[in-house]
């Protein structure tokens, strides 16, 4: 079925991208009949007998595009990128293009590009594409290898920021610029970076790099995902929606393992690995992702001209200087409904991950990260 074919398009000068797997793989453009197979999609540069050296080979660039992103205004803006990306890029570096099909195929194309061996995984779109890339860096509750092992190279994960949310470049500052984004990957630096992990009662894992939120806000981006051809009004659309009917509740949560205490009257709860969410607002202005440790925020007993009154602190992050308004540094965190109701809003990163109970801990520096 062509919903599961993974496309990997090549379009480094001089090479072309091999068929690993015929099942799963397809090229663009067949080889030429001069050209042998290889049992990698990713061919390693260089000539002469021995093979090429590390230092001398070229890097291995997987861009993940969502053709969907932004009501298609992402793979507009991609194709646009392109001849920039070729000619800045393409001397050094071995491109390949990935073009997603559906929800959750960008974990899957991460995945094999890293057990290809892939430099970089570049996540090309908004916060959602780069969510999907980062969870495509880990199976069954551990990172995803090379397994061939190589010593001292790891895939690191880049970003082009250009979907309808980019929330997560904003806590480093990154503007929505895709020649900026591509500079970085040009210079190749890398910092680890922090990845938060929640587990539920099922026991599968499911990780973040942005933020994690409770109740009323993750009730708020449910709806919010159904708004998104209105671009970042869909978060007040979303918001407005979740207002209706709802109601504040008492929260049980254990803190870095330590007594469970339970928090009356929670409207919402935030878990930030990073300072931003909801489109730009500041709700974690203490988070930072190379820190080891969550900013939790928990507001309690707000009512809806709460929010209308102190949006502005929301976007300012001075919400933390309000009446009812809580903030800590975790590095883990179990939160449970009392009501028993099971209804109560989980998402992370902007995607909706059902309902709690659920418990979330932080894995420090999990991920190189161009930066």
């Amino acid at each position: 079925m062509m919903s599961s074919i993974y496309y990997y398009h090549q379009i480094a000068i001089g090479r072309v991208a091999m068929a690993a797997k015929p099942s799963v793989f397809r090229a663009d453009n067949p080889l030429p009949p001069d050209l042998s197979t290889d049992s990698s999609i990713y061919r390693r540069g260089g000539g002469g007998g021995g093979g090429p050296s590390s230092a001398s080979r070229r890097r291995d660039l997987v861009f993940v595009v969502n053709p969907r992103g932004a009501n298609g205004r992402t793979v507009k803006e991609w194709k646009k990128l392109l001849p920039y990306l070729r000619s800045r890029l393409g001397t050094h570096c071995n491109i390949c293009e990935s073009l997603t099909s559906g929800p959750s195929h960008a974990i899957d194309i991460t995945r094999e590009a890293i057990r290809e061996g892939a430099d970089v995984v570049v996540a090309v779109g908004g916060d959602g594409t780069l969510h999907e890339v980062v969870n495509g860096f880990f199976w069954d509750g551990k990172p995803v290898a090379n397994p061939e092992g190589e010593l001292m190279h790891s895939t690191a994960l880049g970003l082009i920021p250009l979907g309808t949310g980019s929330d997560f470049a904003r806590t480093f500052g990154w503007k929505n610029d895709p020649h900026e984004a591509v500079e970085r990957l040009a210079k190749g630096l890398r910092s680890r970076v922090d990845v938060g992990v929640i587990s539920g009662e099922s026991g599968e894992s499911h990780y973040f790099i942005n933020v994690a939120d409770i109740h009323l806000s993750a009730k708020a981006g449910y709806y919010a995902s159904k708004y998104k051809r209105f671009g970042n009004l869909c978060y007040v659309l979303g918001s407005l929606q979740a207002f209706m009917g709802h109601h504040n509740e008492d929260l049980r949560i254990r803190i870095n393992e330590g007594e469970w205490k339970v928090y009356s009257q929670v409207t919402a709860l935030c878990i930030g690995n990073a300072k931003y969410f909801g489109g730009g607002m500041m709700i974690t202005p203490n988070a930072d992702p190379c820190s080891g440790n969550f900013e939790v925020v928990i507001l309690q007993d707000f009512k809806w001209y709460d929010f209308i009154l102190k949006l502005h602190r929301l976007y300012m992050g001075t919400h933390l200087l309000v009446k009812n308004v809580s903030s800590r540094s975790v590095h883990s965190i179990e939160v449970e409904d009392l009501s028993g109701r099971g209804s109560i809003y989980i998402q992370s990163d902007g995607e909706h991950l059902g309902f709690l109970p659920r418990k979330i801990c932080i894995l420090p520096s999990a991920i190189e990260m161009i930066c």
